[in-house]
């Protein structure tokens, strides 16, 4: 059996809301909008095409490992039927996205052949939302 790993191999984590359509681009602006009232993250672009590992359209929301026992659990209860992908930030990039993720609603497809073995784990990106709301 491996070494046991520990939380500190975590820097941060990342979520990707997914969406596809009209409809669902709308509840995912719903969805973000909630979240920028509520919590201290980093909302990314939208990214209307498939990105990356991403086979989806989606936007991705950046945030400490302090905050992931409430947004997490708020997300689970507010994802109005969309998927989401939340993933830790450690060096290995692939095993972050495919082997050590949760998801919320529908698993989707994750392109790991993209995705490298290797890399410096990213940091929380710097905040861009002022809550002004209770989880």
């Amino acid at each position: 059996m491996n070494d046991v790993r520990t939380l500190s191999e975590i820097a941060s984590y990342h979520a990707h809301v997914y969406y596809a359509g009209p409809g669902e681009r709308q509840r995912a602006e719903w969805l973000r909008q909630r979240i920028a009232e509520r919590f201290r993250v980093r909302l990314g672009n939208w990214r209307d095409e498939p990105v990356g590992p991403h086979e989806q359209a989606m936007y991705q929301v950046s945030f400490a490992t302090e905050i992931f026992a409430t947004l997490v659990p708020w997300l689970m209860l507010n994802h109005g039927g969309l998927s989401i992908l939340i993933h830790p930030n450690t060096t290995n990039p692939k095993r972050d996205h495919l082997v050590d993720p949760i998801w919320i609603g529908r698993q989707l497809a994750v392109k790991g052949e993209v995705l490298g073995d290797e890399d410096e784990a990213e940091a929380a990106l710097e905040v861009n939302t002022e809550p002004t709301l209770g989880a």
